[in-house]
């Protein structure tokens, strides 16, 4: 880091549309995708891992506008829920872009090409996805194997607590924290300071 200036990083986690089965069938039948309907993220001090700020949005999907059951159940997102709060996705991302502004992005998978997805799909695919890099990997070199896990598994399986309600993207994106803080705490070399992107 250069001449002391403060560097950030942003983990963030996604809630998309999704029916039972789609996970085992990848989104592939018919009419399904993987419409972002709520995205939650935390910019971290990258040196002293403190969170510094906070961003959570609700997303209006356009091509399945009423979110499933099994969704709701899920995640605690209702139709009544998007229907009072909800924007439409490129006002969403363009305000998350904004909450990013120049740093990289982290988060459980590929999030990124959700992110990519959802903007092809609506026709706004000029727009840029921020660097990005893919926790699971940096957790696999600290030997916390994340295979058939999700976003709200992370914490615990790190050895830290996680706070909230499972499947809130919020609530995910810190808990994504909670375990990159409680591995860096055993000894780890902090990812953030390492390299600001994979």
């Amino acid at each position: 880091m250069k001449g002391g200036a403060r560097h950030y990083v942003v983990v963030f986690d996604l809630e998309f549309t999704a029916w039972p089965g789609s996970l085992a069938s990848r989104w592939t039948r018919p009419g399904e995708h993987t419409e972002i309907v709520q995205i939650g993220a935390v910019k971290l001090d990258a040196v002293t891992l403190k969170i510094t700020g906070e961003f959570e949005c609700l997303v209006r999907p356009r091509v399945n506008p009423l979110l499933s059951q099994y969704l709701a159940d899920l995640t605690g997102i209702t139709n009544a829920m998007l229907d009072a709060r909800a924007v439409d996705f490129i006002t969403a991302y363009r305000a998350f872009l904004d909450f990013v502004g120049p740093a990289p992005i982290w988060a459980f998978g590929r999030d990124d090409l959700v992110f990519a997805e959802n903007l092809k799909l609506y026709g706004w695919d000029g727009l840029p996805v921020p660097p990005y890099a893919n926790a699971i990997h940096w957790f696999a070199e600290h030997g916390i194997d994340l295979k058939g896990k999700h976003a709200c598994d992370v914490a615990e399986a790190a050895g830290a607590v996680f706070e909230g309600r499972k499947h809130d993207a919020l609530a995910d994106a810190r808990g994504v924290v909670a375990g990159i803080r409680a591995v860096v705490a055993r000894g780890a070399a902090n990812p953030f300071t390492r390299t600001e992107s994979r």
